[in-house]
């Protein structure tokens, strides 16, 4: 059950992973940075400019870690805050489902945070922080 666990955990990471690169990949080179933000201007977002650099490299580096599996609560909420933005900015108006419907970044939202947090024992942060578990554990209690 554990191998079944781990490896849905890999699969929904690289799908959600691949979602995310396409995006920020297509702000960086489909509209450019200048173009996202103008866009964003037009959409009323807060700090156009900074918003669309914030985007761009947070879908793209994130999801390139969240594939990796690395770093992935840090990834996760930044995904999350990154997608709420969206939600809130853009999508909220007109309403869960149809055309700008908030359905989509919703479930963007929560599966990076899912994964984020359970990215499962396929991802790099298993092997970076593998041992800083077990020295956990042997490190004494601080009596009170």
């Amino acid at each position: 059950m554990r191998l079944l666990r781990d490896l849905t955990a890999l699969v929904a990471r690289l799908a959600i992973g691949v979602v995310f690169i396409a995006h920020g990949w297509q702000k960086f080179t489909e509209w450019g940075l200048a173009g996202t933000a103008a866009s964003f201007e037009k959409m009323g977002i807060p700090a156009a400019t900074l918003s669309a650099w914030f985007a761009a490299t947070v879908e793209l580096v994130g999801g390139v870690l969240l594939i990796a599996g690395l770093a992935l609560p840090v990834v996760g909420v930044l995904l999350a805050v990154d997608m709420a933005g969206a939600l809130l900015f853009v999508h909220l108006p007109n309403g869960l489902l149809g055309d700008g419907g908030f359905e989509y970044v919703l479930v963007l939202a929560v599966a990076a945070l899912a994964v984020g947090f359970n990215g499962g024992a396929y991802a790099l942060d298993r092997v970076v922080f593998r041992n800083r578990g077990a020295r956990r554990a042997q490190e004494p209690v601080p009596s009170a």
